[in-house]
């Protein structure tokens, strides 16, 4: 039986880990490391993130990734493998992370949070778990700020490819995901103007989740919310074994001590309104 205890702690944890994790994906040092291998500035998203997993295909990243539409992964791959390589591209992240943690954290003492994080990685398998799988299989940085990214981004894929998971299982494809976390979370303007989905295409996503009785005009219905709800309480489950593995004492510590890094990371600017106020209403709940 799933404690709702550790579900908690796991919950406020997540969301330090996911504010170290996401700085890679809109600071400006990360963004400069890959237009100086020659690619897109925001295209290389998809290569970036796609690069442990070796020199994939657009249908790779499409099925691991999910939400975005299928002409931003053609866009961008596998072109980026004619200007650089994989494992140029996974050191090129890890450079640019390492010099925007540095700006927004300076040098803080991780080693404890470090160690737990670490700990937590140790309870995390791979069977169905395609992008965990391919970024568990890097090299754990020496430095420990970024080892702790590194273990934030292992928690974040493994998460990610389990919430891919319970979204097929649900009957909820990309488009419909994409309309229905915008109106869960409050992103819906962040997630629109990035996900690559045209009009049309978000409007009959929209229609396809009034005919199931989830949304009423432009907001969510009690039965979509309790949906939606659902579907994380499902994807949160079925991320414990970590958690369960580093033990609710554990867990409690460790989202104490990130509460404070993740502060530092919100009022840095660097991460866009509507996910920074995400994370932090993750943080305190």
């Amino acid at each position: 039986m799933t404690d709702p205890s550790l579900v908690r702690a796991a919950r406020r944890a997540w969301s330090g880990l996911e504010c170290l994790h996401v700085i890679g994906y809109f600071a400006e040092e990360t963004r400069d490391q890959y237009v100086a291998l020659g690619l897109h500035p925001r295209l290389s998203y998809f290569p970036a993130r796609a690069a442990a997993m070796g020199p994939v295909g657009p249908g790779v990243s499409e099925a691991t990734f999910y939400v975005f539409a299928p002409w931003l992964h053609r866009a961008a791959l596998p072109s980026a493998w004619d200007v650089t390589t994989p494992e140029r591209l996974v050191k090129a992240r890890r450079d640019g992370t390492t010099e925007a943690l540095g700006r927004i954290l300076g040098e803080p003492d991780v080693s404890e949070a470090l160690a737990i994080a670490r700990q937590v990685t140790e309870g995390l398998t791979a069977p169905g778990r395609p992008l965990y799988a391919a970024h568990a299989g890097l090299d754990w940085p020496g430095d420990e700020v970024l080892a702790l990214w590194h273990a934030a981004t292992l928690v974040r894929e493994h998460r990610g490819d389990g919430h891919v998971a319970v979204l097929t299982a649900s009957g909820i494809g990309p488009v419909e995901a994409t309309v229905l976390d915008g109106l869960w979370s409050g992103r819906t303007t962040f997630l629109h103007r990035t996900r690559g989905w045209s009009e049309d295409e978000l409007a009959a996503g929209t229609v396809s989740l009034v005919r199931r009785g989830w949304v009423e005009g432009d907001a969510l219905t009690d039965k979509g919310r309790h949906a939606r709800d659902h579907v994380e309480q499902r994807t949160d489950a079925a991320g414990l074994a970590g958690w369960e593995h580093a033990g609710l004492e554990q867990t409690e510590r460790l989202a104490v001590l990130l509460a404070p890094l993740r502060q530092r990371v919100v009022g840095s600017g660097v991460l866009p309104g509507e996910i920074a106020r995400a994370l932090e209403r993750a943080g305190n709940s």
